[in-house]
């Protein structure tokens, strides 16, 4: 069996050396390339002889997959699979599986680190003081006794609210399906019409599907409190971002941390947030550590068995 990984998704030279003679053993080849690209005609070069192919948030579509036609199995070193053309996997009996769990506590992590940077100005501060600043009269807020709903309880969602937790939050929960986990910590669960009009944070943590798409609407940012902050850190598009930058900027909500975008960076140089007042930018980073990068590799190949 031929298996492709077209990215180098954080394996060493050394690692995928180590990878390819273990999986010899078994008559399997393996290649790793060494670099990413995006592109379709280089993708469908280094996939068309594949049965197995690694891949993390590379957008894979029908165009691609379809010259593909050894293809048995999309291994996903990713959580989410909103980039992979699922319908015409799940035709073409394309078997895929992702790095589910690899980055929660990273994502978890980053959610609490935008918190406390929109609250504390950390970032903007940084940059004042290089420039000579001082304090300037600033006061932040803690997060200690904040309530702090949790939109989406899948693992993520669940650590980013017992981590609030550890800070003294009073934390509750929204989601499709209840988890006996949130449950087991004493946070309720209420309507996500009730988490958005009473919570000072609102943290995002559910995947991207045709239901959740703006999922939190400009209707439902419209019932926040003007002091209320959006933390990001699921996928861009389960937020009209639209209203978003207009409700900061109209001084209706009280500012968002923001690690997803619609598309993946870099960012158009107008886009909507940039010029959004007490707004915290990052890269999509959530997943990005390098512990996480370890247990994905671990997962990934796992997958294989």
């Amino acid at each position: 069996m031929k298996i492709v990984s077209v990215e180098p998704i954080g394996i060493s030279e050394n690692r995928a050396q180590e990878i390819a003679a273990e999986l010899a053993k078994d008559n399997h080849e393996f290649i790793c390339y060494r670099d990413r690209k995006e592109d379709a005609a280089t993708l469908i070069e280094r996939m068309k002889d594949a049965e197995v192919v690694i891949v993390s948030n590379i957008k894979i579509g029908a165009d691609i997959l379809s010259q593909c036609p050894k293809l048995k199995m999309l291994d996903v070193a990713f959580t989410g699979l909103d980039h992979i053309d699922l319908d015409y996997c799940q035709a073409h009996n394309i078997e895929v599986k992702n790095a589910s769990g690899y980055a929660t506590e990273g994502v978890a992590e980053l959610a609490i680190g935008l918190m406390l940077d929109v609250y504390r100005h950390i970032t903007a501060l940084d940059a004042d003081i290089r420039q000579g600043g001082t304090r300037n009269n600033f006061l932040g807020k803690e997060l200690r006794g904040k309530r702090v709903g949790i939109v989406g309880t899948g693992a993520i969602g669940i650590r980013t609210a017992l981590l609030l937790q550890c800070f003294g939050c009073e934390v509750v929960a929204w989601s499709r399906s209840q988890k006996a986990d949130i449950l087991a910590h004493n946070i309720p669960y209420v309507t996500l019409e009730e988490l958005m009009s009473t919570c000072d944070i609102i943290s995002l943590h559910v995947p991207l599907t045709k239901e959740t798409h703006h999922l939190i609407s400009r209707e439902l940012l419209e019932k926040c409190k003007p002091t209320a902050v959006i933390i990001n850190t699921a996928r861009g598009n389960v937020v009209d971002i639209d209203a978003l930058a207009d409700l900061l900027k109209a001084g209706k909500l009280g500012g968002a941390g923001i690690d997803v975008y619609e598309k993946e960076p870099p960012l158009a140089e107008n886009h909507p947030l940039f010029s959004a007042p007490n707004c915290v930018l990052v890269p999509h980073v959530g997943y990005a550590t390098r512990e996480a990068f370890d247990d994905r590799i671990d997962i990934v190949l796992g997958n294989l068995n």
